[in-house]
């Protein structure tokens, strides 16, 4: 169980260099954010800036990087710093622990997230998805459990709300980024699913359509819609009400699953999103539904 912070906690703790980044970044996330009060959009805009960082050293869009094993090491550094009593040297560190004394996040994910990062360094493909398991949790589930500390929550199914709802995102990514991810060389696909259905990484990294890639993409999205169903049933009814930020999220990657779906995932063609509007509409909706529970029984 977590309790709130104070709003003294964190409202006189100046974040620019994590409100930079996110808001620069053009995420899907920027929307969750926007409906939680001030102390804790700044701590999971500190958080989200983080995952940020060490995602784009991994990519390659680090300016002035050489190393990225080198890169995610200093930021192991950080982090430990952040929590052993040292004073951490990156601005964005040093932000992250005037969070940390509001919010207790552990240590461990935050580290899980680094060793994720750092299998897109060595390990660019996975034979089943029992490997890819593996993944989807250190890149994605963790910063759910991050998020759910903020968030605050009374039962450890929140917990487990946090992990399937990770996988199921990461899994819309995989199948809606895959075009670009096979540009960069990595496959996420299952080795086997792609072989059982006939697809090969040359027709991902041609952008090549078909029926069998369809049938693939359909594996993935059905798997995605089973792990968040698994994630709203774990979720105790006293913990929704502070789950709405991560509700939002899911709610409007699922509309984009939703597009990939209408279009027969044919991702390599029709890339999907949602308009300002949408989004703002999905937020709305929830909010009202979160105020008004009798709506979401209709």
């Amino acid at each position: 169980m977590t309790k709130p912070a104070s709003i003294s906690a964190l409202s006189r703790f100046d974040l620019p260099v994590a409100e930079g980044i996110t808001r620069g970044s053009r995420t899907n996330f920027l929307y969750s954010f926007l409906i939680l009060p001030k102390p804790q959009r700044r701590a999971i805009e500190t958080v989200y800036a983080f995952c940020r960082v060490v995602d784009d050293i991994v990519d390659g869009n680090t300016p002035g990087q050489a190393n990225p094993q080198a890169e995610l090491d200093r930021w192991r550094d950080e982090i430990q710093a952040c929590f052993n009593g040292r004073a951490p040297r990156h601005p964005l560190a040093r932000e992250l622990k005037g969070v940390l004394r509001a919010f207790p996040i552990p240590q461990e994910h935050f580290l899980a997230l680094i060793q994720g990062m750092e299998m897109d360094l060595t390990r660019r493909r996975y034979a089943s998805f029992a490997e890819l398991d593996e993944y989807c949790y250190r890149v994605a589930s963790v910063i759910g459990l991050m998020c759910i500390e903020i968030f605050s929550y009374r039962h450890a199914g929140a917990r487990s709300y946090a992990i399937g709802l990770g996988k199921a995102l990461q899994l819309i990514n995989i199948v809606r980024d895959v075009k670009e991810d096979a540009a960069r060389g990595r496959v996420y696909l299952p080795l086997d699913e792609m072989a059982d259905a006939g697809v090969t990484e040359r027709d991902l990294h041609d952008g090549r359509y078909s029926d069998a890639f369809a049938q693939l993409a359909q594996r993935q999205a059905s798997r995605a819609r089973d792990f968040r169903a698994q994630a709203l049933r774990a979720l105790h009814p006293e913990d929704r009400p502070a789950m709405i930020a991560a509700e939002i999220m899911g709610t409007i990657y699922f509309k984009l699953l939703d597009q990939m779906e209408a279009a027969r995932f044919n991702v390599f063609r029709h890339r999907p999103r949602l308009s300002k509007l949408q989004k703002g509409l999905v937020v709305a909706s929830l909010l009202l539904k979160s105020r008004f529970p009798r709506l979401g029984q209709r």
